[in-house]
């Protein structure tokens, strides 16, 4: 069993303060009784986030930037054999500001599926017109195929939200020009008005992520990684108290489900701790001689994980 968390850390100084304050008891003994492995460094200019990597290689994807993410579902869900270049689409709202141009999180929209497909629908003739196949795949996320996409480096949504999108932006020119198109379309679509109208937000733009091609089918293993969701959200918004109380849910739930199955002596039990930067895996070994003797001394802590963090 391996649980995989992102999100469990962040860089930033409000989030530092509610982790100090933080009872989490199930991680605590996580922590004590696994082995930590070395740090896996990441960098903040990365297009792809630590969870994201370490999930890619345990689900046999490339590790390196661009993950496939895209062709991998288009793949497992039947879309078509591999081969194809594929990405997301994500139906998105910037927010334009003086000094930059900031990627909300999509999720902020709550876009319901008759919404989507219309936009998807006005959407379609234009990017159809450069050579890519727009497809719905659910309400927040559409899947595009087009060889465009093949060698398009692109960074990954998580990364992005609540940050300038300047520097992110796909390198090229066609996709640009159509983010500048469409841009226009959403503002003159019945949709923005609507939206607009009972106060949510619009969908004014897109974001392109998980680009690549795959030339075989990746073989899932059979016990994937667990992945929680609940700290994505409330992190991305930088909701610190809503991070906090996430956290208490998924040391309830996840993390005592993972202490259970250490306690029954399953094998391999591992626990990867991911930041926006880095993270820190941890996996059940022997110790031998003084490794043994040493925790009663020296207790890991949580505290050091989030040092490393």
């Amino acid at each position: 069993m391996h649980l995989l968390i992102p999100f469990a850390a962040s860089q930033e100084p409000a989030s530092r303060q509610v982790l100090r304050g933080l009872h989490l008891p199930h991680l605590e003994q996580l922590i004590q009784r696994l082995s930590a492995l070395p740090l896996i460094e990441g960098r903040e200019d990365s297009p792809s986030l630590p969870h994201e990597r370490v999930l890619a290689q345990a689900l046999g994807l490339p590790a390196a930037d661009p993950i496939p993410w895209a062709a991998w579902q288009a793949i497992n869900s039947g879309q078509e054999a591999p081969g194809a270049a594929w990405a997301f689409i994500t139906p998105c709202h910037w927010q334009v500001g003086q000094a930059q141009v900031t990627l909300l999180d999509p999720q902020q929209l709550a876009l319901p599926e008759d919404e989507s497909r219309a936009l998807l629908a006005a959407m379609q003739p234009y990017f159809a017109e450069d050579g890519i196949t727009l497809l719905f795949d659910r309400p927040g996320r559409w899947l595009a195929r087009g060889e465009l996409f093949r060698d398009l480096s692109s960074a990954s949504l998580q990364r992005v939200v609540g940050q300038d999108v300047a520097p992110w932006m796909p390198a090229s020119p066609t996709l640009r020009r159509l983010q500048n198109e469409m841009q226009m379309l959403l503002y003159a679509h019945p949709l923005h008005d609507a939206r607009t109208a009972r106060r949510a937000l619009p969908v004014n733009s897109f974001w392109i992520s998980g680009s690549g091609a795959l030339e075989a089918t990746p073989l899932v293993p059979a016990e994937p990684p667990v992945v929680p969701q609940q700290l994505i959200a409330p992190a991305l918004q930088q909701d610190w108290p809503g991070w906090a109380q996430a956290w208490q849910a998924l040391d309830a739930h996840e993390c005592a489900a993972l202490l259970a199955a250490l306690d029954q002596g399953a094998s391999p039990v591992r626990l990867t701790l991911c930041s926006d930067q880095h993270a820190l895996p941890y996996v059940h070994a022997p110790r031998r001689g003084w490794a043994r003797i040493k925790p009663i001394f020296s207790r890991p802590t949580l505290a050091d994980a989030w040092e490393k963090l």
